[in-house]
């Protein structure tokens, strides 16, 4: 059955001055549509949504609603009232006399899930609980259309996930704005593609946008190429000589040249359309050992104001080798930020060591921006010392050349800190670590509020990066397009490591779990199939004496396992190598510092080999076990 169309735009026109946003552009939006909003940064995707709420008016054209449509925005910008509770701001609209027990149950299904409290005080959220609580109320209303602008920003992965489901199940029209490729792509079912004035309207989602996108301009490369050609022959045609007194020879000259001058305008758009920065590989510090950071027994907790004490980091280890492309992930208040400044010095464990190599540079992207100061202006946050030019890649470029590459307008370069937006600010940054960024670069959620062009540029500066990487992210796609390795911080200081990117997490994830719940089966019937204690024998002494019970090798112990090999023949070979330098009997008297670091290297490597042969054979006891 054909869906019921409740809002239509015809042939609509928008200008702010002399600048075109939309030229006679046409849309429709049906009930149970979930739409792709797309749009390079300044293509008027906000100036849309205004339109669709009404807010902003056609200068030509027609808009049209279907009588009684509702329409929900979620709010970007949330003025909080003192005192007013999270419940109170999320239910303002809804309050009506003996809806009590209705609006309970929306708190369960809503509030709880983003991780909000409804007694809070919304003057003591956080920015990030803030989006949430404005996020909650668009979801309550359920209007007829609902608005949604990046509602991913400042979400952990499990809110993201049951967002997506929650969408998924929604029964009114959707139109989201996101930079997370993969949530528009597990939501949508039709894109509204902003391109140079125009709307472009593809029935799939945005699963199909690249593969769309992609034949659209292909198709028109060939029509600009055959414009051209025709343009070719028209001006052979003129350089034959037109005679003046033949109208209508003057009047085909004349077509001549205003189709020479709109070729030009069109294919300068459609090179700016395609323009991408152009990301030669980046020259890094460099320092002799591989290894670049490592945590050592660390443990990390703190007590909040009501007394409850948060573990982060327990017993952590880990060494981070040089090249590595580490993703990290997990809940809000997890510990991610607070792990990222113990790695850079900023704050100390509360036992165990956090060092880095000796002579390694760092380079900080912080998701909350302290390096930008307000009343430094553009120029100057990436010219400090003066000037206008600048260090990229080892190249020097022009401030304003390279501020185009992070889509900043030539007349923005004397702007304020101050005077920008949340996602200029952060392209901004992004602009001044990526200028020339040192051996250990460190990026803090990064992808909040940019733009896909913004994001795909990153991913390429990344993928050209040499050095060790590590990155904070909730954006699924993201994190599958740049790093190898996952750290997902689960909790009361749980820390998992994972191969791979995020899908490769999720399918790892999966199999822990399944493995952990065959093992809680296993162990209850053992508990229930179990001999009660005989002869006088304590029951603790039987269960002492009982042999383990192992479970299926989990992802990371299976991974620990195939690489011991490989490591066990590395200590050989070094043990080998160390002997044979200490057969040297003249090694002593000629290097004693050779000498003396061979020796407690070679007590070092054995001590090494026999724990790893160790390790070795407790892992294949467990798989042997776990086959049994």
């Amino acid at each position: 059955m054909a869906s019921t169309l409740i809002l239509s735009v015809q042939e609509g026109s928008i200008s702010f001055g002399e600048k075109v946003i939309f030229d006679e552009f046409s849309f429709n939006i049906h009930s149970g549509d979930k739409i792709s909003l797309v749009g390079k940064n300044g293509s008027g995707k906000s100036t849309l949504m205004n339109l669709i709420t009404g807010d902003r008016d056609l200068d030509t054209g027609k808009r049209w609603v279907l009588q009684g449509t509702t329409i929900g925005y979620m709010q970007q910008d949330v003025q909080p009232i003192a005192g007013q509770t999270v419940y109170d701001f999320v239910f303002e609209q809804l309050m009506k006399d003996g809806v009590e027990e209705e609006n309970r149950y929306k708190v369960d299904m809503v509030i709880q899930p983003l991780d909000l409290k409804p007694d809070d005080r919304m003057d003591m959220l956080s920015g990030g609980q803030l989006r949430r609580a404005a996020l909650a109320r668009a979801l309550v209303e359920e209007p007829d259309i609902l608005l949604l602008d990046e509602p991913t920003n400042h979400l952990d992965l499990e809110i993201i996930e049951w967002l997506e489901q929650f969408l998924q199940r929604y029964s009114g029209a959707l139109l989201c704005v996101s930079h997370d490729k993969a949530f528009l792509a597990n939501i949508s079912n039709k894109i509204f593609w902003l391109d140079r004035a125009k709307m472009r309207v593809a029935p799939k989602g945005f699963a199909h946008f690249d593969e769309w996108s992609t034949m659209l301009l292909e198709q028109e490369e060939r029509e600009l190429q055959n414009r051209q050609k025709l343009l070719d022959i028209e001006v052979e045609w003129g350089s034959r000589g037109v005679k003046a007194r033949q109208k209508r020879n003057q009047r085909r000259l004349g077509m001549m040249q205003d189709e020479r001058a709109k070729l030009k305008r069109d294919k300068s758009a459609y090179r700016q359309m395609m323009r991408r920065l152009e990301v030669g590989e980046m020259e890094i510090d460099s320092v002799g050992s591989k290894l670049v950071a490592e945590f050592v027994k660390t443990d990390k907790k703190f007590t909040d104001d009501k007394g409850r004490e948060k573990i982060v980091l327990n017993k952590f280890s880990m060494r981070f080798q040089k090249g590595d492309r580490i993703g990290i992930l997990g809940k809000n208040g997890s510990g991610k930020t607070t792990f990222l400044r113990m790695l850079v010095g900023e704050m100390k464990p509360d036992m165990g060591k956090v060092k880095l190599a000796r002579g390694m540079e760092f380079s900080y992207f912080d998701q909350k921006r302290r390096d930008l100061k307000p009343d430094d202006t553009v120029k100057h946050v990436l010219c400090p010392q003066g000037g206008e030019y600048l260090k990229v890649m080892d190249k020097t470029r022009h401030v304003i050349g390279y501020l185009r590459d992070f889509l900043f307008d030539a007349t923005m370069v004397d702007q304020r800190v101050s005077t920008l937006s949340g996602g200029q600010k952060n392209r901004l940054l992004l602009a001044k670590v990526l200028a020339s960024p040192k051996g250990l670069l460190i990026l803090d959620e990064p992808t909040n509020d940019l733009d896909m062009d913004t994001l795909d540029m990153l991913e390429e500066i990344l993928a050209a990066y040499t050095g060790t990487l590590i990155v904070v992210s909730h954006d699924r796609d993201f994190l599958d397009q740049t790093v190898s390795k996952i750290l997902a911080f689960e909790g009361d200081g749980r820390v998992h490591g994972y191969i791979g990117g995020y899908t490769d997490y999720i399918e790892a994830r999966k199999r822990r779990r399944a493995d952990e719940d065959d093992e809680d089966d296993f162990l209850s019937f053992r508990e229930a199939k179990k001999p009660k204690p005989q002869n006088n024998t304590p029951a603790a002494e039987q269960a002492n004496d009982a042999p383990k019970v192992y479970k299926k090798l989990t992802y990371k112990l299976q991974y620990e396992l195939d690489n011991l090999p490989a490591k066990i023949e590395g200590f050989q070979k070094e043990i080998e190598s160390l002997e044979r330098i200490l057969d040297d009997a003249e090694l002593y008297a000629r290097d004693r510092g050779a000498f003396d670091t061979a020796s407690k290297r070679l007590v070092q490597a054995r001590g090494d080999l026999e724990s790893a042969e160790l390790r070795w054979l407790e892992l294949e006891e467990m798989k042997v076990s776990s086959a049994n």
